[in-house]
C-alpha cells in the first residue's frame, strides 16, 4: 500500500510486483570441471515439496511445509545449519508470511546458536517476480558467494517484533 517493499520490517504491508526472468545452467560438478566451465556456485543439496493441503489459503505459506523442505535440503547437503551464513529468503513483506517463514527456518535450522546467519530478500530491491522469484533468490545467493559480500535488505528499518529475531539464528543486514 505504501509503495515500498519491506521484508521482515515492522512497517511491511506487502510486496511490490516486478517483472523478470532468470536462467542458470545446472551441470554435474565433474562435468563442469572437465569442461573448464566457469563455476559460480555448487549446489550441495536440494528438496522440493507441495504443501498445498497444509496451507490456510492459496497464497499463504505453510509453516510445516516450509520447515520440512528446508530441513530436507539441509540434510541432503550434509552441511550443518551452523555453517550457513546466508539465506536468500522469500521475504513476503507481509504480517502473516514473514513470521511463518522465519519460524519455518528456525525449525529447520534446529540450533540454539543465535545471530550467525544473514537473511537476504531480493524482492525488496526488484519486486516480486512471481514465477521468477525463486530463481532471483538463487541468483542473489550465487552472487553473494561469488563476490564474498552479503547483500543488505533494501528498505529495512525496524524488525517486525513478531519475528523475535534476537531469539533466532538470523540477522538482517542493513549495509
Amino acid at each position: 500500500r505504501n509503495g515500498v517493499c519491506r521484508p521482515f520490517d515492522a512497517a511491511a504491508d506487502g510486496p511490490i510486483n516486478g517483472n523478470g526472468a532468470g536462467v542458470i545452467l545446472l551441470k554435474p560438478l565433474g562435468a563442469a570441471l572437465r569442461d573448464n566451465d566457469v563455476i559460480r556456485a555448487v549446489i550441495r543439496g536440494t528438496a522440493a515439496n507441495n504443501d498445498g493441503s497444509g496451507k490456510v489459503g492459496y497464497t499463504a505459506p505453510s509453516l510445516g511445509g516450509e520447515a520440512a523442505v528446508v530441513a530436507e535440503a539441509l540434510s541432503v547437503s550434509g552441511v550443518p545449519s551452523e555453517k550457513i551464513g546466508f539465506v536468500s529468503a522469500h521475504g513476503t513483506a507481509t504480517a502473516i508470511g514473514d513470521p511463518i517463514e522465519i519460524e519455518a527456518l528456525v525449525q529447520a535450522f534446529d540450533t540454539t546458536q543465535k545471530g550467525f546467519c544473514s537473511l537476504g530478500a531480493v524482492k525488496a530491491n526488484i519486486g516480486h517476480l512471481d514465477s521468477a522469484a525463486g530463481i532471483a533468490g538463487l541468483i542473489e545467493a550465487m552472487l553473494a558467494l561469488e563476490h564474498k559480500e552479503l547483500p543488505p535488505i533494501a528498505n529495512f528499518c525496524t524488525p517486525n517484533p513478531q519475528l523475535r529475531l534476537e531469539e533466532t539464528p538470523f540477522v538482517i543486514r542493513t549495509e
